[in-house]
């Protein structure tokens, strides 16, 4: 019993520390030290390395006082039946700056099982002795009837906390993919915020991207900080000209430890109070200026900006008639290419083409969004022969070169056999029967008379009487009826933006039913996309808009041309609450109301614009 015992222990410590958490390698110093200040510095493990692998960085600027000193240790912890294994390796110097100013500590590497790892560069700010934050009062020399927050908000600097939005690039062109990130700056202990107010981004589309929240150990305008992620984005100008960024706002709680002015008794009174001080900051306002596109676009461009390949390919070379084939075109790169649309196809007038499938598989990164688009072009060839499809054209515009590149297929040969399912008019065959072969069958059946026939007249003839006229002119007026019917019906369905206005609501009820499941799942960001997709997408198909001028000025401007002002308001209302809900943790509606909402504005403006 005892062995069983002894080998499930072993098989489970084996277990568990396969799942242990990955090699973590960094340094722990502080931010602020004072010129002949002797401070620690520790390089902290949580894995045991390998046997003379450390290799401690060069410390310039710095004296070693003492070190290095290795501290090591493991824990196993069992709870609720799920064990745990930890192991701590640290190395410790003992450190004094040479002179004030900026100093950096920089990379040290070790070995584990084989494998370096190395730490990243830490600055630290060494002031002169004695100095201290700007615009803080000496608490030894502080009046008794002096509050606890104003000696708090003393200590606290107008540049120790930081809200600040920067940009990837300033200048870009109409679609390129700018990169945003929110971060906090602090020189001080923050434990908690309040009130966020993050950017709206108009004029942009904006997607957040998935970013490490910190802290990072960061130089700003000569002073270290500890740096938080509050939000990244990629953002893409959907309008041309400058466009601001408005400031974003915060409500941050630093925790300020103040000295105290109560006598000290033993050696264990407290000669500091703790205070939570509250401060708003703001980041300012960001301007970014878009160029727009340049002139002589060709036809077969729709907006898309990036770098893309391109590939085509029928399904199959011959096809009988009236039957189905398929064009599969896949676009793929790196850009806006969530905003891709499907290339226009030019089919022999014998042919029917179907509405256009499109899928995709896109991946946001901070470069910009990455993957592919693909477009299937079902189609029935109904008379028999050979034809060519002309080559299909895509066209994006190059940030990199400032050019429109072109994109183009090879033409596609398919040879349309006849219909085997049809069914021939077999010839009819006429037996002439001489009157010899004709015998008197009874009384019935008589020989044709030969002589002259004595006919008269029993009733009018309907040729050129006044009811032969009325149904010919009765004809004549159907066949022009038809002919005026069916032609506008070709024109209209050659008519893509008539034909997108009308299948507009039938989309956006498509892109409803997939936002209703993911509010079903309570995936809110999954939600709130597809609300957006379908706001967004009804807007442009309906209108005729396109995507990459669809803004919510635009938006405004159309509705209230059409006398639905009231509908423009609420819908550009929605599409502020789903974005800001998207990348807030805090909801301003449930999903519930916004998409019962969402519904009801676009039924609405469907029957506005149909009167």
């Amino acid at each position: 019993m005892g062995r069983r015992f002894f080998a499930l222990f072993v098989a489970l410590t084996l277990f568990f520390t396969a799942l242990a958490e990955q090699v973590v390698f960094q340094t722990n110093a502080p931010m602020i030290v004072g010129a002949a200040e002797a401070f620690r510095v520790e390089f902290a493990l949580n894995a045991k390395p390998d046997d003379k692998s450390f290799v401690a960085p060069s410390f310039e600027g710095f004296n070693v006082l003492a070190g290095p000193s290795v501290s090591h240790g493991s824990s196993v912890q069992i709870i609720n039946g799920s064990m745990t294994k930890s192991y701590n390796y640290t190395i410790s110097y003992v450190l004094q700056a040479e002179s004030a100013g900026q100093r950096v500590i920089g990379v040290a590497t070790i070995g584990v099982d084989g494998k370096n790892y190395s730490t990243q560069k830490t600055p630290i700010e060494v002031r002169q002795g004695g100095e201290q934050d700007g615009g803080a009062a000496q608490d030894s020399h502080q009046s008794q009837e002096q509050s606890l927050e104003q000696r708090a908000a003393g200590q606290l600097s107008k540049d120790d906390l930081m809200l600040r939005l920067s940009v990837s690039r300033s200048k870009v062109y109409k679609g390129e993919p700018v990169r945003a990130t929110l971060k906090l700056y602090s020189r001080v202990n923050v434990i908690g915020s309040e009130g966020a107010k993050l950017p709206s981004f108009d004029g942009f589309w904006s997607q957040q991207l998935e970013a490490e929240q910190g802290p990072f150990r960061e130089t700003l305008n000569g002073k270290v900080y500890d740096a938080y992620n509050l939000g990244e984005y990629i953002l893409y100008p959907q309008q041309s000209g400058k466009l601001t960024i408005e400031s974003a706002k915060i409500t941050i709680v630093a925790q300020m430890f103040v000295r105290n002015n109560r006598p000290r008794n033993s050696f264990f009174d407290n000669t500091h109070d703790i205070y939570n001080l509250r401060r708003e900051i703001s980041s300012p306002a960001v301007t970014i200026e878009v160029k727009p596109f340049p002139a002589g676009a060709p036809a077969s461009f729709t907006g898309a900006v990036g770098k893309y390949t391109m590939e085509a390919h029928l399904s199959t070379a011959e096809v009988a008639a009236n039957s189905a084939a398929n064009i599969d075109l896949r676009i793929s790169g790196t850009g806006n290419i969530g905003f891709v649309q499907e290339p226009k196809i030019t089919l022999p007038a014998t042919f029917e083409l179907y509405d256009v499938k499109a899928t995709e598989q896109i991946r946001t990164t901070a470069a910009g969004s990455t993957g592919f688009r693909r477009f299937e072009y079902p189609f029935i060839a109904r008379a028999e022969g050979d034809y060519t499809i002309a080559p299909i054209e895509f066209t994006y515009f190059s940030p990199e070169s400032g050019k429109y590149v072109t994109l183009s297929s090879e033409s596609f040969a398919i040879s349309v056999a006849p219909d085997k399912n049809s069914v021939a008019s077999s010839p009819t065959v006429t037996t002439i029967v001489g009157k010899q072969d004709v015998r008197l069958l009874g009384s019935d059946i008589r020989f044709i008379k030969l002589t002259r026939p004595n006919l008269h007249t029993v009733a009018a003839p309907l040729v050129f009487s006044p009811l032969y006229f009325v149904i010919v002119v009765a004809m004549v007026l159907l066949a022009v009826l038809l002919y005026f019917v069916i032609g506008k019906r070709i024109r209209d369905s050659h008519n893509s933006v008539l034909v997108k206005g009308r299948r507009a609501n039938k989309v956006a009820v498509q892109r409803f039913r997939i936002a209703e499941r993911y509010m079903r799942e309570q995936n809110r960001h999954a939600f709130y996309e597809e609300m957006l997709r379908a706001l967004w997408g009804y807007i442009s198909d309906r209108f005729n808009i396109p995507v990459a001028d669809l803004t919510k000025e635009s938006i405004r401007e159309e509705l209230t041309r059409r006398g639905a002002t009231e509908q423009a308001k609420a819908i550009t209302a929605i599409i502020s609450q789903c974005e800001e809900a998207q990348y807030s943790p805090i909801e301003s509606a449930t999903m519930t109301e916004i998409y019962g909402r969402g519904i009801e504005i676009v039924s609405k403006i469907e029957s506005i614009v149909k009167k």
